[in-house]
């Protein structure tokens, strides 16, 4: 089961960080974290998927970095999209540096 949020955590934070990269948002540090629950009993599926991404850089564009995750959950990341078949995705977006700009 963590495999499987490794390979979403992973699709994801390739998306975001070439995103920004064509954004031009000089970020220092992407990295993208994940809290699951699954229910008690075998087979122990995943109920609630929370992602963090932790940005870090000068300067940043926080609508671009929203975009951004929105473009990688919503049409490029395409483990995301199999996942929210079975089981509720979030995720929230945090600046480490407290740089952004608005």
């Amino acid at each position: 089961m963590e495999t499987v949020l490794m390979a979403l955590y992973s699709c994801t934070s390739v998306d975001v960080a070439g995103i920004l990269k064509k954004k031009r948002q000089s970020f220092t540090g992407l990295r993208v974290s994940a809290q699951a629950e699954q229910v008690p009993l075998p087979p122990r599926v995943f109920t609630h998927i929370h992602l963090i991404y932790a940005v870090s850089g000068k300067g940043l564009s926080r609508k671009a970095v929203e975009d951004a995750v929105g473009l990688s959950k919503e049409k490029y990341c395409s483990v995301a999209p199999m996942l929210e078949k079975a089981v509720q995705i979030d995720y929230e977006i945090a600046y480490p540096d407290g740089e952004e700009e608005s």
